[in-house]
């Protein structure tokens, strides 16, 4: 080899090895000045339209800017993928408006991702509006058939609004703001590294943001669940039915969110946040509030199929429903023997919620309740949260009801159950609910108390003046002096800190309530999970 040729060799070496990256391009499309005539290789050139945006296959590394403010018409269903190393990202330029994307009813989606990955897309409005209500129509969708783990798709500050879906509960029918889905008869497919966050959406119909997936059956071979799904920082308004619904997950991380008029206007079960089908899902820092009826109208839910759910450091208030329903029918084999796990080891810990349970207006769908457990869970553990019903609404702290059996091994413990309305409780036949050191303050009805309950006043700071925000949430703190600090049950596997992020003693909480009293405020504020 010559001199010159080594030397050649030598400086395309670094292009060779950065691969295609080296390629990587940038794309402009302007509704407002571009035609689709242009190259769309910068912004003199822009496109016009969704047209070239819909023709062009994307590689790793490129950069797709959309012109703030503009409006384009239909569905954008790009292609090519990234890499790990080089994400293809959207955003906007020349400006802070978001560029609209509107499917206008005809469209299944405003944004289609398929069978694509390492995609980051920020800053854009999509809807999807029509007079009439349409079956699988949303505002963004994201697809995995039969083409395995699809990596890295980040959804990030996209404003998703009017989104007229399907109001009618069906998997793969029902409307949404965001749905991905995953299924693969010749390949099993899911997603790896799913985020959604700081999005608002905004009367979206039937759901908010959820998924759906054709892998959820437990026998060897066909559980396929989608990895390190995380939905944060999100906001949820006017949602017609159920608001985030991870499914089909293993370790799905739902925090700070904030969703607020759920099940609006569907007339079967909606919940505010819950998992279907999942394993190891933590939900925490959230705030849901305004659920509308009590058919189911909770805040919460664990649902069937699941294992290992975690509730913590939640806010929950004034929802219709209640604070959580825990809801299985056992474990099953369906036509076809499709098996499903029941739903076991759901734990509740560090919550605060305020006037819960109300029922709106009669007819109730339901009966009002705070709690709502349905059929035969396993091994669900409720412990160190804070209730307080301060309307003068006659409601049911537990509502007990068969559903293919009934609830194994409940265990309540270090609950703070603060009642000014008339608040009942309704056992059924079960007699398998622990209930051990909960203070029972106010207007009880014949409380399961159970060994050790406290009655006396919890002296908490403020109770009732939670407002919008967890930082409101102040007046939970327990007093000095409160019969609550320092008589505790011991709770194994109780986490590490309480509402507030301070720390437990090695041994778990020392306090009844969501406050452990007597250590300085922590730092429990951040990202991240925490079991």
């Amino acid at each position: 080899m010559s001199v010159q040729m080594i030397l050649v060799f030598c400086l395309m070496l670094p292009l060779v090895l950065s691969g295609s990256r080296s390629l990587a391009a940038e794309y402009y499309a302007d509704s407002r000045q571009g035609s689709d005539a242009n190259t769309g290789r910068s912004p003199g050139e822009a496109w016009k339209s969704l047209a070239p945006l819909n023709r062009a296959t994307f590689g790793p590394g490129d950069r797709i800017w959309l012109a703030a403010g503009s409006r384009f018409e239909g569905q954008w269903s790009p292609l090519g993928s990234g890499s790990r190393e080089a994400s293809i990202r959207v955003d906007i330029y020349g400006g802070k408006a978001k560029a609209r994307i509107d499917a206008g009813g005809r469209h299944e989606a405003a944004l289609k991702l398929r069978n694509v990955e390492y995609w980051s897309v920020r800053n854009l409005e999509l809807t999807n509006d029509d007079p009439e209500r349409g079956k699988r129509r949303y505002g963004a969708l994201i697809q995995a058939e039969n083409c395995g783990t699809l990596h890295g798709i980040h959804l990030s500050r996209l404003y998703i609004h009017d989104v007229r879906g399907s109001l009618i509960k069906n998997d793969r029918e029902e409307g949404f703001g965001i749905l991905w889905e995953n299924w693969g008869d010749r390949m099993p497919s899911r997603f790896d590294g799913l985020r959604i966050e700081r999005c608002h959406l905004l009367r979206c119909d039937r759901s908010g943001i959820g998924g759906w997936s054709g892998h959820q059956d437990r026998r060897p071979g066909r559980w396929f669940p989608s990895l390190n799904v995380v939905i944060r920082h999100n906001r949820l308004v006017d949602t017609g039915g159920d608001c985030i619904k991870p499914e089909g997950c293993d370790g799905a991380l739902v925090e700070y969110n904030r969703v607020d008029r759920g099940r609006q206007r569907c007339k079967d079960a909606a919940a505010g946040i819950w998992p279907w089908a999942s394993d190891n899902t933590i939900i925490q820092k959230n705030e849901v509030s305004g659920l509308k009826g009590t058919f189911d109208g909770q805040a919460f839910d664990s649902d069937d199929n699941c294992r290992n759910t975690l509730f913590q450091y939640n806010y929950s208030h004034d929802n219709d429903g209640g604070f959580i329903l825990i809801c299985s029918v056992g474990r099953r084999v369906e036509e076809g023997q499709v098996t499903y796990v029941g739903l076991e080891n759901t734990v509740v810990r560090y919550n605060i919620s305020q006037n819960d349970g109300g029922g709106g207006e009669p007819p109730y769908e339901r009966r009002p309740r705070v709690i709502h457990i349905a059929g035969p869970a396993r091994n669900t553990r409720i412990h160190n949260n804070v209730f307080f019903i301060g309307k003068d609404f006659p409601t049911y702290f537990i509502h007990n009801t068969p559903y293919m059996g009934m609830a194994e091994d409940v265990y309540l413990y270090n609950n703070i159950i603060y009642a000014k309305g008339e608040l009942k409780y309704d056992l059924g036949q079960n007699t398998r609910f622990d209930f051990r050191k909960n203070v029972f303050f106010g207007n009880h009805i014949e409380p399961p108390a159970g060994p050790e309950a406290l009655t006396g006043d919890p002296m908490l700071a403020g109770v009732g003046t939670g407002k919008s925000g967890l930082a409101s949430l102040s007046g939970y703190k327990l007093r000095a002096g409160s019969p609550c600090i320092g008589t505790a049950m011991p709770v194994p596997s109780a986490g590490r800190r309480d509402f507030w992020g301070n720390p437990l003693p090695p041994g778990g909480p020392s306090c009844v309530g969501a406050h452990e009293f007597g250590t300085a405020d922590g730092r429990g504020d951040k990202d991240g999970k925490e079991r």
